[in-house]
């Protein structure tokens, strides 16, 4: 029995995670994470710490955020409701493909997930009201130990695709740092 689809993305560290559904009359059981599996697909970890991130409103942005080392994280991030575009940028120091950006797009519908390792900013943009997410950590989150990048830099051009209106955003989300800046103060992590 296959418990799940592993993909990798384009940017090397990054899989998107689709489980097979067993479902009957009375509703579907998926699995979400198999250490097996993820053994066999060499991306395994000790999750640390689990977070539920609720979003009100469609069109809400959050990042790019960034931990510095040493507490940058493995994430893997798993929709429980709603849609939701998921945006990492690789900001590994020596990395072939430093500053370039890829995205899944998550849903319910799908019941996918994605899994990232460290050396990444991540972002995300709500295309559902109430979006529900699980994040997994493998390093314990220490506030005040990361910084961002700015959602919208021209440089890393990321195609957010067509909002049809300014997005829902923090106003330290929206006042990170652009990505030269970022590299000129700290090169990477």
């Amino acid at each position: 029995m296959r418990k799940m689809k592993i993909q990798e993305m384009k940017l090397s560290g990054a899989f998107e995670i689709t489980p097979t559904l067993h479902e009957d009359s009375r509703g579907f059981l998926a699995r979400t994470y198999d250490q097996d599996t993820f053994n066999n697909a060499k991306i395994d970890r000790r999750w640390v710490q689990e977070s539920w991130s609720h979003t009100e409103n469609k069109f809400t942005v959050r990042g790019l955020h960034v931990q510095f080392s040493p507490y940058t994280e493995t994430k893997l991030v798993s929709i429980i409701n709603g849609k939701m575009m998921w945006v990492i940028v690789d900001v590994r120091k020596g990395s072939d493909t430093f500053g370039e950006w890829d995205s899944v797009l998550l849903s319910s519908e799908e019941r996918n997930s994605l899994f990232v390792e460290r050396g990444f900013a991540h972002g995300c943009l709500s295309l559902t009201d109430n979006c529900d997410l699980l994040l997994k950590s493998d390093c314990e989150f220490i506030e005040g130990k990361g910084t961002g990048i700015l959602w919208n830099d021209p440089i890393i051009d990321i195609d957010w695709g067509e909002m049809h209106k300014k997005p829902i955003i923090s106003e330290r989300d929206d006042a990170y740092p652009s990505f030269n800046d970022f590299i000129m103060n700290y090169g990477g992590i």
